[in-house]
């Protein structure tokens, strides 16, 4: 959920309203054993289902609306100039694209049209195209190879990105595309992130492998490792502890976790997924660039796009680093977790159907 809607309380926490037995037995203290979900209650009344399309315009919405005022009011009855191109670059600076990728743009608008009058949905047009352009390279779905098992996915980030309720809603879709999913709890450190993903291992009817808080990480991930084995799962989604990207002591322990996971499957982790919050801006190139050379990175996921005008940022990262796109999320219901769409992100970010 952004942070734009504080009257909101986040979904994990309203869950546990719902009822007294969320919560599974009590285990031995220290211990790490799964925790079997009982059978899924039954489905909710049918309520008009949103559209991705619809969910992904309407979450970026904050970002577009800036965009699209912004070349307006520039294009409207004004004929192209210096003055109006470097208006326009800041423009595209503000919503975060990034110095290069706004250079570049700026170039694209530029180009051969100096001294003409331009209609703002022409310049909406070439922007779309562009920004698609820089994004195609990088829209790559999270792939699942079969021939694994457990195909293990693990999930980074620094505390608050949304990793655990991105694991959830991952391996809800997951299950429904017919996959058997285990879960395990790694971030030890949170209380709330462990039972966070006991709700969403009762709802999913998924296993959750999970330990008393302050527990061993590594230790944890090698059980589940070991019994994801063993039950033969299709994927095991295991969540790790937030992490300062400049605390070195704490990356270490990241780096731990995956020698673990090595020592089992040395072909594993099959994915390391990072988890981005898009309100941070900026800031967001750093945690790539120490997660990816600490927990070797292979793909992004992008959570509350529809909580800041930033939206931006996501072509300034394909655009530097190169890595796939997987998911993005501008919401708090598994519906709102998608696969990445170059071209659809592109239309929603300026404001074009």
């Amino acid at each position: 959920m952004s942070k734009d809607t504080p009257h909101k309380r986040p979904l994990w926490q309203r869950l546990v309203g719902q009822g007294k037995n969320l919560e599974p037995a009590a285990q031995a203290e220290g211990a790490a054993t799964p925790v079997v979900a009982p059978q899924a209650q039954p489905p909710e009344a049918p309520r008009e289902r949103i559209s991705w399309w619809r969910r992904l315009k309407e979450g970026l919405s904050r970002s577009s609306a800036g965009l699209s005022t912004s070349v307006t009011e520039l294009f409207t009855k004004r004929k192209l100039d210096a003055q109006t191109l470097e208006e326009f670059e800041d423009a595209l600076l503000r919503a975060d694209l990034g110095v290069d990728t706004a250079s570049r743009i700026t170039k694209a608008i530029g180009s051969g049209r100096y001294g003409r009058d331009l209609d703002p949905n022409a310049v909406k047009t070439v922007l779309v195209d562009e920004i698609e352009r820089l994004l195609t390279p990088v829209a790559h779905p999270l792939v699942i190879d079969a021939a694994r098992k457990p195909f293990v996915v693990l999930m980074v980030g620094v505390n608050g990105s949304g990793k655990t309720t991105t694991i959830g809603k991952l391996g809800a879709k997951l299950m429904a595309q017919g996959r058997s999913v285990m879960l395990a709890a790694g971030d030890t450190f949170r209380a709330a992130a462990i039972g966070q993903l006991k709700i969403w291992g009762e709802r999913m009817g998924a296993p959750v492998i999970a330990g008393e808080q302050g527990a061993d990480a590594a230790g944890l991930v090698f059980e589940a490792m070991t019994e994801a084995r063993r039950a033969g799962v299709d994927v095991l989604l295991i969540d790790t502890a937030g992490r300062l990207q400049n605390r070195a002591e704490l990356m270490g322990e990241l780096e731990k976790v995956v020698r673990v996971i090595k020592k089992i499957d040395a072909e594993a982790p099959h994915a390391v997924l990072l988890v981005l919050d898009a309100t941070v801006g900026q800031n967001a190139l750093s945690q790539v660039e120490i997660f990816a050379r600490s927990a070797g990175v292979t793909g992004l996921v992008m959570t509350k796009l529809d909580g800041t005008a930033r939206g931006g940022i996501l072509v300034a990262l394909a655009v530097k680093f190169g890595l796939p796109i997987h998911l993005i999320g501008v919401g708090e219901s598994v519906d709102d977790l998608e696969a990445f769409s170059a071209r659809d992100f592109a239309r929603a970010l300026v404001g074009v159907e």
